[in-house]
């Protein structure tokens, strides 16, 4: 390589740097504001959902004899209802501190992370076959890239999970200025126009009936992915699977990663 060669290769490694920094202070500063809005829930909602769950309890457990069918319908309904608020609020927790871990960005191997997911899932008997295309090697927070991909494999194998032939596929590519991955299956799907609507937080598309879940997995990927200065989006239709991809940003130089 000529020196001309090299000094180009080292400038653009060092945009590339500029701006992932600028990009993480920005994500750094949204992430602040959420931590300070979620630290308000957890001080001024959780005590009064407790006190709310606990008297419901004492009134089914000591005037159960007082209250007629409905009386009792309606207070086991508050009981579940304020548990199920304490809940969301725990996982607004959860992502909160998800988003402010240390971060350490390094080079690391991405179909090591992959596998790792992946054989965690067939340890606790997930069956749907799993079919690893290319992966690309990265640069980025390791632990916090293995979390993207467990919510989207956890994702795929629950929207799988009423297909005779389950199948999910990963894979990636580098683009111009990114690498690109990818989780695609053949799942249940969804409308194309509510795409948008997947990574917001407590956003679902289908009932608590038909699939679990409280709707904040796919906001946590969100949430990771800009922190490494990448992008997230979703394509599908109904009943014909869908893909859900993600980008991070090309490695400024090329080589072997760590396993």
């Amino acid at each position: 390589m000529s020196l001309e060669s090299i000094e180009t290769v080292r400038a653009e490694r060092d945009r590339l740097a500029r701006a992932l920094k600028e990009q993480t202070a920005q994500v750094e500063a949204v992430n602040k504001e959420f931590e300070q809005f979620s630290h308000s829930l957890s001080h001024d909602l959780r005590a009064p959902l407790r006190a709310l769950e606990g008297f419901a309890q004492i009134l089914i457990e000591d005037y159960s004899p007082s209250l007629d069918a409905e009386g009792k319908r309606c207070v086991e309904i508050l009981c579940q209802s304020a548990r199920k608020a304490s809940s969301l609020i725990e996982d607004l927790l959860v992502l909160s501190r998800l988003c402010r871990r240390p971060f350490t960005v390094r080079p690391f191997n991405m179909r090591g992370v992959v596998s790792r997911q992946v054989a965690e899932l067939q340890a606790e008997g997930v069956t749907a076959p799993f079919q690893i295309d290319d992966l690309p090697d990265a640069v980025g927070d390791a632990e916090s890239v293995s979390k993207i991909w467990e919510q989207l494999l956890r994702n795929a194998v629950k929207f799988t999970g009423r297909q005779s032939k389950p199948l999910i596929e990963l894979g990636g590519r580098i683009e111009a200025e990114r690498l690109v991955y990818f989780v695609r299956d053949n799942g249940v799907g969804f409308e194309p126009k509510y795409a948008g609507r997947l990574f917001g937080i407590f956003q679902r598309l289908h009932g608590e009936q038909e699939f679990e879940g409280r709707g904040i997995g796919l906001a946590v990927v969100k949430r990771l992915v800009h922190r490494h200065g990448g992008e997230v989006w979703a394509e599908g239709t109904v009943n014909k699977g869908a893909t859900f991809s993600f980008s991070l940003p090309l490695p400024p130089a090329s080589g072997a990663a760590p396993p």
